[in-house]
């Protein structure tokens, strides 16, 4: 699995106080923890006022590529932001995120030309989140093909269908599992992604939800995921999911991850 660490965000209440009294200290051990506890790629993203967003999506990038070696994720619902700071990045890591939403290609895209930096592409456009599977698939095709101007190939890519909160669409996972069986029927290397955690928006004992929907997404073929690696629990069933789908040889990274205090009860 490829987890996209979710921590470092401006929305966390308390990420955004660390951001307002410029507490690098939190910043870095929060980029460390997620780090050992196996992120991909760590999440930075500032949602601060536009006129600041700029300043403080790099601060963030100074600190956690201080503190570790794990590759960002550089995210902001603005491309330009984006654009701005890409150029401080030390390493090739993951955009996101690119749609069908106004200009995000033409300005992210040609970033990504002759490097091996990934991106992550929504499965919306101008009209919103579509409801059905059709045209989530038409939305990926359109990105693909965009993408393959600049030498972009799917494998490159994290497809988000943007999973729906089960609370106001009752079908929501299995809406979320065909359209991840459909993009990878589709695109057999492509990498499917989300943010699970909008699955039980809305409902009580969230977690229970989360878990449950990462094992069914995991079954449909998602690879990806943006999620609090810190979560025991969530590791738990990525770890237990693997081995139940085959995909574990005699459970040995099952096995590594409970000896290694990854999952389980704590020591």
């Amino acid at each position: 699995m490829i987890i996209i660490g979710e921590k470092i965000n401006g929305t966390i209440p308390s990420v955004k106080a660390a951001i307002e009294r410029k507490d690098a200290d939190y910043i870095a051990a929060l980029a460390v923890k997620q780090t050992e506890a196996g992120a991909t790629y760590i999440d930075v993203c500032a949602s601060t006022a536009p006129e600041f967003e700029i300043e403080t999506l790099k601060w963030l990038m100074d600190i956690v590529q201080n503190a570790t070696d794990t590759p960002l994720c550089l995210d902001s619902p603005n491309p330009r932001v984006i654009e701005a700071v890409f150029k401080y990045a030390n390493k090739p890591g993951l955009i996101n995120s690119i749609s069908e939403e106004g200009d995000k290609c033409e300005v992210l895209l040609p970033l990504l030309e002759g490097n091996s930096w990934q991106v992550v592409g929504l499965t919306c456009d101008n009209k919103g989140i579509p409801n059905d599977v059709k045209t989530k698939l038409e939305i990926t095709k359109i990105m693909v093909e965009k993408a393959a101007k600049y030498g972009i190939t799917p494998d490159r890519m994290h497809i988000d269908p943007c999973v729906m909160a089960l609370s106001t669409e009752n079908n929501s996972m299995l809406n979320f599992a065909e359209e991840i069986r459909q993009i990878k029927a589709l695109y057999p290397t492509i990498h499917v992604t989300g943010a699970i955690s909008n699955m039980s928006f809305g409902l009580p004992v969230r977690s229970l939800l989360n878990r449950t929907c990462m094992a069914f997404a995991m079954e449909a073929g998602m690879d990806s995921a943006v999620i609090d690696p810190l979560n025991r629990e969530m590791m738990g069933t990525i770890f237990a999911t693997y081995a139940l789908l085959g995909q574990d040889k005699h459970c040995r990274k099952y096995s590594k991850a409970y000896r290694q205090g990854q999952i389980g009860p704590v020591k």
